[in-house]
């Protein structure tokens, strides 16, 4: 059996007719070349656009968050304070002028009293007994004070009728006189005998409040002893003692001088509430060389016992009132080694350094020259600030969220 020639014509092609032989690949189907095409298309429209788009610039460096306020025009006080002493007017320490038992105590401790009410009693029996005998000592030497005197007018008529000799008459006159003298000598001493029976009663010498009792009933007291009965201080009114710096002393003077009448406000420890207000009275007559600072006295009514005796207190004087004068924020006032200075708000969102002086100080508010009213001064937020940072207003963040209108609802 023959093996077939690989190359040897089919017989099927031997029977076909001869014309061009049909090609093959793709063209069997345009369909898919022209889908082919247009993926290649759009692949490279995207891939143009995605990297021909611009690149978006970094975003700008966030601002300082801060706090501001506005400069504003208005009026301010100017205050000296210093820190003082309650003192009262007067202080009483009640001790017996006369020896003797204590008998009675007539007041409450803490007790309000008024001038000359009656405090306590010392046992009167030994000195009205010395009185009585004052007493009787004067009506005795009287009644030789009037005889002698008659008996002198019977020698005046003898002498004249030349009966009796001038000796004997000038005794009698100086007999008269010697008389006279114990008279008065005894009218002294029933006074003072007197007066040591009103020692036994022991009055109050002012208005104010009694202390503590200091010695019982039953006890005896020595005349003028070292240890008082009680004690008593007036309340209404009060004053209190304070302080002011030599260097200050020139505007409170001038302000005396000229009349005013300068107002003190009493203030607690932390200066937070005012206890009571009152006035100057008067300054000291010279200046502690050692501290450099003089003394001041102010009264106050103290009708309520706002104050009390020897408390510590701020005092706060009222030299004068500055009007329309630049006022900024305490807060935003700024110092260095060598001036005072702000951070004050441009209209670009940044911040400039400018040097201030302080004219006078309340609270939180300060008079300051170098700002112009409704300037927008920096008040916190001073970490990382100097001139030129950017910066961001907290209050002006919150007000922009709620002024900003919410989207309607889909």
């Amino acid at each position: 059996m023959k093996e077939k020639d690989a190359t040897a014509p089919r017989k099927d092609d031997l029977n076909r007719p001869a014309g061009p032989r049909r090609r093959s690949g793709p063209m069997k189907h345009p369909g898919l070349a022209v889908a082919a095409l247009l993926a290649v298309v759009l692949c490279g429209w995207l891939l143009f656009h995605v990297f021909s788009k611009p690149k978006a610039k970094p975003p700008a460096p966030a601002g300082i968050p801060v706090s501001a306020g506005v400069a504003k025009t208005g009026d301010i006080n100017i205050y000296l304070d210093a820190l003082g002493t309650v003192t009262p007017v007067y202080t009483v320490t009640l001790t017996s002028r006369v020896a003797g038992e204590l008998t009675a105590v007539l007041y409450k401790e803490g007790q309000m009293v008024k001038k000359n009410d009656l405090l306590a009693v010392i046992d009167p029996r030994p000195y009205q007994a010395l009185l009585v005998q004052a007493q009787g000592q004067l009506a005795r030497d009287q009644a030789l004070l009037k005889n002698a005197r008659l008996d002198l007018v019977r020698y005046q008529n003898a002498f004249e009728q030349h009966a009796i000799p001038e000796q004997q008459l000038a005794t009698q006159q100086a007999l008269v006189e010697q008389d006279a003298g114990v008279v008065e000598l005894d009218q002294g001493n029933m006074a003072s005998a007197q007066i040591n029976v009103d020692y036994t009663r022991i009055t109050s010498p002012i208005d104010g409040r009694v202390g503590l009792r200091s010695v019982d009933p039953g006890n005896i007291v020595a005349a003028d002893g070292t240890t008082g009965l009680a004690t008593i201080t007036q309340l209404q009114p009060i004053t209190v003692i304070f302080t002011i710096s030599e260097d200050d002393l020139p505007q409170v003077t001038e302000q005396t001088s000229a009349g005013r009448t300068l107002t003190v406000a009493a203030l607690d420890r932390a200066q937070q509430h005012k206890l009571a207000e009152g006035t100057l009275i008067t300054l000291d007559n010279q200046i502690n060389t050692a501290t450099g600072t003089v003394k001041a006295r102010a009264t106050f009514p103290n009708k309520k016992n706002e104050l009390f005796p020897n408390q510590f207190v701020n005092a706060r004087l009222l030299v004068k009132t500055l009007n329309n004068v630049v006022l900024v924020p305490t807060a935003a006032i700024q110092r260095n080694s060598d001036e005072a200075f702000v951070y004050v708000v441009q209209p670009d969102s940044t911040v400039k350094s400018r040097d201030v002086k302080i004219v006078a100080t309340d609270g939180e508010t300060t008079a300051v020259t170098g700002v112009k009213t409704g300037e927008k001064l920096v008040t916190d937020g001073f970490d990382k600030l100097q001139s030129g940072s950017r910066i961001v207003d907290r209050q002006a963040q919150p007000a922009a969220a709620a002024a900003t209108p919410s989207p309607a609802p889909e």
